[in-house]
């Protein structure tokens, strides 16, 4: 077990090099010029060019990539352009609302969707199965801003139940906090509960026609304890594998959810990052979010070695 992890987390290293290299030669291969974006429509082309002498965009491509990473590694992860302060005190401003807004829709949409493909492959082609396929699709072929804007209508504008947009800290008190979290995590969590119950359903259906379910239902085992101990453990490593490749949805979801709602998180950033052209914020937060994609996907090898100790060898 303890080799599988160390070769599990050997093989971070390299995905992250690999990612800020082409990270960092993508944002230069794009069009647009920082210089021209921050000194504005009325400078100079001589003030344009002292401005990137001054942000180091003069110097040659290989040179900017060490000198950077060369920062990364040190934890420095440059100065932002635009706002004029260290990236890492931009990050860390904003982090809070993401964490919160991520953490509440994956719990949300994993407690749903989890019993929801269950139960649709304990009852395969009855009104229950075909309504929750039917739900699984429609969320997940829905656009967020469009899931977002139609929840802000009826929850906000017609029921007046939830605030329309913004975000409370935690430090302010749990009720504004769960108040103004509830509406765009769970905007967020509809189209990862589509992708989760479809492939829960999928899992649990072909594990429920094997022997040994049948064995268990022989020797007199209720249909829940058949259902959770024995055909939703064995089942649970696809399930595992597309809760990993979902977190791809809830990080793009997050920039278009954060938007909707006025959240101040990190997708916001992101957004207000590319319009500027702020290399060193845009280059931070995607190197933020794979870590984050591959650490997630790290533990999830892990939990696989130990729900079936035969992926170790």
């Amino acid at each position: 077990m303890i080799g599988f992890v160390a070769r599990r987390v050997l093989a971070v290293v390299p995905v992250l090099f690999v990612v800020a290299v082409i990270v960092f030669a993508i944002l230069r291969a794009v069009p647009g010029d920082p210089a021209a974006v921050i000194a504005g429509d009325s400078a100079t082309p001589e003030q344009v060019a002292a401005l990137r002498e001054k942000l180091g965009l003069e110097k040659p491509i290989v040179t900017q990539f060490v000198i950077w990473l060369g920062g990364v590694l040190r934890g420095d992860l440059g100065e932002s352009y635009f706002f004029r302060k260290p990236v890492a005190e931009l990050i860390a401003q904003r982090l809070e609302p993401t964490l919160a807004l991520g953490l509440a829709a994956l719990s949300i949409a994993v407690s749903v969707a989890v019993p929801l493909g269950v139960v649709a492959a304990f009852r395969q082609g009855t009104w229950i199965d075909r309504a929750v396929m039917g739900l699984s699709v429609a969320g997940f072929s829905m656009p967020v801003f469009v899931l977002g804007y139609l929840l802000v209508w009826i929850f906000s504008v017609q029921l007046e139940w939830l605030p329309v947009q913004g975000y409370a800290r935690i430090a302010d008190g749990v009720g504004p906090f769960l108040e103004r979290l509830l509406l765009p995590a769970v905007t967020l969590a509809l189209v990862y509960v589509a992708l989760v119950a479809r492939i829960t359903r999928t899992s649990v259906l072909e594990v429920l026609n094997e022997d040994y379910v049948r064995t268990a239902r022989a020797k007199g085992l209720r249909e829940r304890d058949v259902l959770t101990r024995h055909a939703l453990r064995n089942a649970a490593v696809p399930i595992l594998t597309v809760v990993g490749i979902g977190l791809a949805v809830l990080i793009g979801g997050a920039v278009v959810t954060e938007s909707v709602f006025a959240i101040p998180g990190l997708g916001r950033l992101t957004v207000e990052a590319v319009l500027s052209r702020d290399f060193p914020v845009i280059q931070a937060l995607i190197l933020l979010f794979a870590t984050g994609y591959v650490f997630v996907n790290l533990a999830i090898d892990i939990g696989y070695a130990v729900l079936d100790p035969r992926i170790r060898y």
